[in-house]
């Protein structure tokens, strides 16, 4: 039986910030600091950004990585030990996590994202400059289908899954967890470029898109949608376009010269695709009782031998 008292997510919380945002970072400041020519340009340059040190595009992503896939295994690490549950406790109420469920979400969304990029692209060509290179974005491919999976899942385990598990012992519902974990995954965003550039309603996006992400877990009893579109999103925007305007850049087949702009193709996902697709989900997937998923009481739950939810 797993023990999930919140005193231990509190703690493995801890556990999981430290793995993440301190151990995880270290690879980063080592390589930094050796391109710092004296530690007060590698001090500026951790108040700004490390890339301005010359430090290889994809070497900065693969750096960058390592944090979350040492997340990641903190995540597992505090499962296992802390709560004494099998790992898949976490991911999914099912015996065994659901690959099909992981492959159509990414498939989807993919297959989306990329119609949205090419109607963008064709409706203003001028925007975009081709930016191919070929063994630079052979590299990209590798490190994006290999480990941009391990981060997006770092972050849906953490948010879709210890979080929302988390606080959902302390409240003993469903909604209220939702809500929580989809604002702070919005508030992380807060440092990202785009806040700067376009203003605090850039959120609704943000958060809006945790909402939607914690709709399709409660409902669907697990994380393996969230976790399939979740990849794709990320894949799509590192390896098709690269925005001149931020701060981190990939090596891209487009740079966007885009100035970006808040209308409603900012809102556009959240307010229209994102419910159609939680009715493609929950049409494929014959999902029920949706009313009582989201309000109804959760009582203390405990796992198993089999590794079940009960």
């Amino acid at each position: 039986k797993g023990k999930n008292d919140f005193w231990r997510y509190l703690l493995g919380f801890l556990v999981i910030f430290i793995g993440w945002q301190v151990i995880g970072m270290l690879p980063l400041f080592a390589v930094a600091f050796s391109y710092a020519e004296n530690l007060q340009v590698f001090q500026e340059s951790a108040n700004e950004n490390f890339m301005n040190l010359g430090i290889d595009k994809n070497l900065f992503l693969f750096l960058m990585l390592i944090s979350f896939i040492v997340g990641l295994l903190s995540i597992f690490f505090v499962v296992k030990k802390i709560h004494q549950r099998k790992v898949i406790t976490l991911i999914t109420a099912r015996k065994k996590m659901d690959w099909k469920r992981v492959f159509f979400s990414f498939s989807l969304w993919f297959l989306i994202s990329t119609i949205l990029l090419v109607i963008s692209y064709y409706g203003n060509p001028d925007d975009f400059k081709w930016n191919f290179k070929p063994m630079p974005f052979l590299i990209l491919i590798f490190l994006s289908f290999l480990l941009l999976p391990l981060q997006t899942s770092f972050e849906e385990l953490l948010f879709r899954g210890y979080l929302m598990q988390g606080f959902g012992v302390l409240l003993r519902n469903a909604w209220l967890p939702l809500l929580i974990t989809s604002v702070i995954f919005g508030l992380l965003h807060g440092a990202n470029p785009e806040v700067e550039k376009l203003g605090y309603w850039i959120f609704v996006y943000y958060i809006g898109t945790g909402l939607f992400l914690g709709l399709l877990t409660i409902l669907d009893d697990g994380t393996e949608l969230a976790l399939g579109f979740h990849a794709a999103n990320n894949i799509v925007a590192a390896v098709f376009v690269t925005q001149s305007w931020v701060v981190f850049q990939t090596d891209a087949l487009f740079i966007s010269f885009a100035e970006p702009t808040l209308g409603f193709e900012s809102f556009f996902p959240v307010v229209v695709l994102y419910p159609i697709l939680l009715i493609v989900f929950a049409k494929k997937y014959q999902w029920k009782n949706w009313k009582e998923k989201l309000f109804g009481k959760i009582e203390n739950p405990f796992i198993d031998n089999q590794s079940n939810v009960i």
